[in-house]
């Protein structure tokens, strides 16, 4: 069954943070390393993609606990996983690889639960962060006029990422965590351009991030505008994530149920976080106030961002199974 006829029957549930369950392992700098790496130049600990090379075994237990859990869909551990990124550590020639082996294992552990569970087939969405770097405004405050990557730079990085992620198996793409939508829009250009020369087409998420309470992502765009930014793409699914906690995120996924033709998505944070930078919330309270995302008829699909576990995504699935999806279903070509 393809994912446009679930996602009008039912909720699709979405997995949680993977930085989270990777944090639970507290790994050292030989992890992270592996024998492949033993020699690089450059410190390698906190790279958490490298890890679908160098300890697969972990990632491969993380996405099989948030499909028992009751996710359909988990995220490829390639939130990081392009040149611009990379560069941090000296590995942009990997890059291709890292999304491929991501996508690969994620693709593997999909297609395990889906044997067992025919009724309940699991998918793979390939994940694309923004970057850490911004099209839309410059680092430097005394050159405002500064780009750290221009859009050309952020489409040939996002085109191989696409590449490898495509190529690996994953069923999606998902463009995550926008907070330039100009870097977004680098990222579906690419996508698109990637599709016309392979005469292929996966379907397209989309997921911005509301950075605080002004309701605005960090180029200063309205969560209404930003919709309007991406909505010349055939999208599968627009929606919001990560920054904010689900009783915050709400009144910005009205706007987007509101004013979208497209499938609406959220995967908060576990609340905000404390002092220390670790998130608080429980798993049944996030399930408790996701809960009204779905009594409200707001949500596509829903899962979890910075400081979710299996545990939050399994209460999360428990309340979504009571639930009907939002009524109105985008037309999008797949």
């Amino acid at each position: 069954m393809d994912i446009l006829s679930i996602l009008k029957e039912r909720v699709l549930i979405l997995d949680g943070a993977m930085g989270t369950m990777i944090q639970r392992h507290s790994l050292e700098e030989s992890d992270f390393r592996g024998e492949r790496f033993a020699d690089h130049g450059q410190p390698l600990k906190g790279n958490n993609d490298l890890l679908s090379i160098t300890r697969p075994d972990i990632i491969k237990d993380i996405h099989a606990q948030y499909y028992a859990a009751g996710a359909d869909i988990a995220e490829t551990n390639t939130f990081s996983s392009t040149t611009i990124a990379q560069e941090d550590y000296g590995l942009e020639d990997h890059v291709y690889e890292l999304n491929y082996e991501s996508a690969k294992i994620a693709r593997e552990v999909a297609e395990e639960f889906t044997a067992k569970e025919p009724y309940k087939p699991r998918f793979v969405a390939g994940s694309m962060g923004p970057t850490n770097k911004t099209t839309s405004m410059s680092p430097d405050v005394n050159d405002p006029g500064y780009r750290a990557a221009t859009f050309d730079d952020l489409v040939e990085a996002y085109k191989l990422q696409a590449k490898g992620l495509v190529e690996g198996g994953a069923h999606m793409l998902l463009v995550e965590t926008v907070f330039d939508t100009l870097n977004a829009k680098a990222a579906l250009f690419a996508i698109e351009e990637y599709f016309e020369e392979k005469n292929c087409r996966l379907p397209i998420m989309v997921s911005g991030t509301i950075t605080d309470a002004s309701g605005r992502t960090l180029s200063g765009q309205t969560t209404e505008a930003f919709l309007i930014s991406i909505s010349h793409i055939p999208l599968l699914s627009v929606g919001l994530n990560c920054a904010l906690g689900a009783k915050e995120l709400r009144p910005y996924l009205q706007v987007l149920s509101k004013k979208s033709d497209f499938n609406i998505s959220a995967h908060p944070n576990a609340g905000l976080p404390n002092e220390f930078g670790e998130y608080d919330e429980t798993p049944e309270q996030m399930a408790d106030q996701v809960e009204v995302f779905l009594q409200e008829g707001l949500i596509n699909i829903l899962g979890g961002c910075c400081g979710t576990t299996p545990e939050h995504i399994r209460a999360i699935a428990e309340k979504a199974e009571k639930y009907s999806p939002r009524h109105y279903q985008a037309e999008v070509n797949v």
